[in-house]
């Protein structure tokens, strides 16, 4: 199935056409006796004959990790002192949200829960409060808790229209100058904004409004107020990642003179004690990862088990979702030394050859390799059936097509890219993206999280993963264009074949700035259709928020660069934060 995005190319530089992009309908991609329905590549024989005299490299740095370092990993927060204290706060945090005095407080207490990143322990209690702000909307609020409402009742899945902003408008339908110094109402009207969906225009000019007023307040702010505003304007709160806002947001609120002793407690002994989970699986994968042999074997590919392990933890942060964490980053190593075997080392011929394997999906294919790609395919294979193995054993399901169909779908669309690269062809935009939202590897990295998550294998898994297609979609098409605002410069410098950045340029004959300015618009309106998607779908909750969870943690990885390729700096402080570093108590 080819994905058409003739509409993609604004109608004049500034101001991308999105609607007419969203309006077409994302593919579905379907299983089909075994095999999925993009498009098979047939590769020319122009490029078939040519022949590979130096093997390309990306120059990637070593890992900055040491397996004995990770290994070496303790805490004390795996004593049942501390889990018997964590139920104590528990209940004491429950009382709290039941004793809240009114709607207001109810939606700070519930707001700063949330942020903390202890949400998951009181669901029943949330549940209860935000129904009843729900049906309290006869009370007239100011704009802070006006907009405080309108975004948590959204993320909770409540249906509230936007002309609850009505009452702060003048007759002229613009908004009030008097609100524009309320930096408290401005925030939150700010942060409100980005809950909403394609035509709600009233939405997009409270965002440019707030967005111009703080910016001109923003220097003459102090302290956590400025800090906060700076965060939001660079990445507002509802595109962040949940863990990255849990530490952050801790130090923020123990500095409040208003903060509840018994909430920060258990959101620092919380965090404590999820990482200590974490440095236990990274104990596991890393001993799988040395076994694995891809850093000795395959010495292109990046050596960043650490950095893959960031991305399941953003996915999916909540502790008890340990199985689902040490698969997704064993699939997501396994398919980043695929893709750079694709990018920068394989022949054409190998990469047909490769592609062949694993479309026919056959040990016997291994005959036909070489020995580099050969160590590739029984990995992915064996994984693979690792996993079958336990879901068969677990759930009674045969999860087998699912994982081909997305490792199919993977190779083809990295051997379109293959050969737009030697062939030296420039996609187009729409051609580029129609491919891309597949090769940055989303729908793979999703289809597997939902097969690891046990809330989603007890259900019709067909129909599960059917009706997730357009969140997967979105979610993907944000990954991918994140993706590229962090990686292009590097990748343009390198040679490698064209990405959204460089099409925009060559397509439209602009600047890298202003390529940068459109591919954001593009992800903007994204979110409006993730947004969308995730307020009608019926899927559990958890899984819902693991695919917004995607795009949200790709964001992270490629706020200031190539968090991944260049491992060192923003990302190692982040992964220290989350893994290494705990919170005194």
């Amino acid at each position: 199935m080819e994905l058409t995005l003739a509409s993609l190319s604004p109608l004049a530089f500034g101001a991308v056409n999105c609607r007419k992009i969203f309006a077409l309908a994302p593919p579905r991609m379907r299983i089909k006796q075994g095999r999925s329905e993009l498009p098979y590549l047939t590769i020319t024989s122009k490029i078939d004959e040519l022949q590979v005299t130096e093997r390309r490299s990306a120059n990637y740095h070593p890992s900055i990790w040491d397996p004995k370092f990770i290994e070496s990993l303790s805490t004390p927060y795996t004593s049942e002192d501390f889990s018997n204290r964590l139920e104590d706060l528990k209940e004491e945090a429950k009382r709290l949200i039941k004793d809240a005095r009114d709607t207001s407080s109810r939606l700070e207490l519930i707001d700063s829960i949330q942020r903390l990143g202890v949400a998951y322990h009181l669901e029943e209690e949330i549940k209860e409060a935000i129904d009843l702000v729900h049906l309290d909307d006869t009370t007239t609020y100011d704009l802070f808790t006006t907009a405080l409402r309108f975004r948590l009742l959204r993320q909770h899945g409540y249906s509230i229209s936007s002309d609850v902003f009505d009452k702060f408008r003048s007759k002229d339908g613009r908004f009030m100058d008097g609100i524009s110094q309320d930096i408290a109402g401005l925030l939150s009207l700010y942060e409100a904004s980005h809950l909403g969906v394609e035509g709600e225009d009233d939405l997009e000019e409270a965002r440019r409004f707030s967005t111009m007023h703080l910016k001109g307040l923003v220097g003459n702010l102090e302290g956590d107020l400025a800090d906060q505003v700076q965060q939001s304007l660079e990445v507002p709160l509802h595109w962040r990642m949940p863990r990255l806002e849990a530490r952050n947001f801790i130090d923020i609120y123990q500095r409040r003179n208003a903060k509840n002793s018994a909430l920060l407690e258990l959101a620092k002994l919380d965090y404590n004690l999820v990482q200590s989970v974490y440095q236990k699986e990274l104990k596991e994968l890393t001993r799988w990862w040395t076994d694995l042999g891809f850093k000795e074997n395959l010495i292109f590919s990046l050596d960043r088990l650490m950095e893959n392990y960031l991305w399941s933890m953003g996915f999916t942060p909540e502790p008890h979702f340990s199985k689902c964490r040490i698969g997704l980053t064993k699939f997501i190593c396994i398919f980043s030394a695929v893709d750079d075997m694709y990018d920068i080392y394989g022949s054409p011929d190998e990469l047909r050859r490769f592609t062949d394997a694993v479309n026919r999906w056959d040990i016997e294919a291994l005959e036909d390799l070489p020995e580099y790609m050969k160590i590739c395919y029984l990995a992915i294979y064996n994984f693979a059936n690792e996993m079958v193995y336990d879901a068969l054993k677990d759930h009674g399901l045969n999860i087998l097509p699912y994982i081909r169909n997305q490792w199919v779908n993977l190779c083809a669309a990295y051997s379109i890219e293959m050969q737009w690269f030697y062939s030296g062809h420039k996609p187009s935009i729409d051609e580029y993206l129609g491919n891309a939202w597949t090769s940055v590897g989303g729908p793979g990295m999703m289809t597997h999280v939902y097969l690891l998550m046990d809330c989603v294998t007890k259900g019709n898994l067909n129909d599960c993963l059917d009706q997730a297609s357009n969140l997967f979609y979105w979610s993907s098409f944000i990954t991918r264009l994140s993706d590229d605002l962090g990686t292009s410069s590097a990748e343009i410098a390198r040679g490698d074949v064209a990405k959204s950045i460089e099409c925009f340029m060559i397509e439209k004959h602009i600047s890298e700035e202003q390529a940068r300015d459109q591919v954001g618009q593009l992800i903007s309106h994204s979110w409006k259709k993730l947004n969308e998607e995730s307020a009608k779908s019926s899927l559990p909750k958890s899984a819902i928020n693991s695919t917004l969870n995607m795009a949200r943690t790709a964001q992270c990885i490629f706020q200031f660069g190539d968090g991944i390729g260049t491992s060192t700096g923003v990302t190692e402080d982040r992964l220290t934060s989350f893994i290494i570093k705990p919170f005194d108590i």
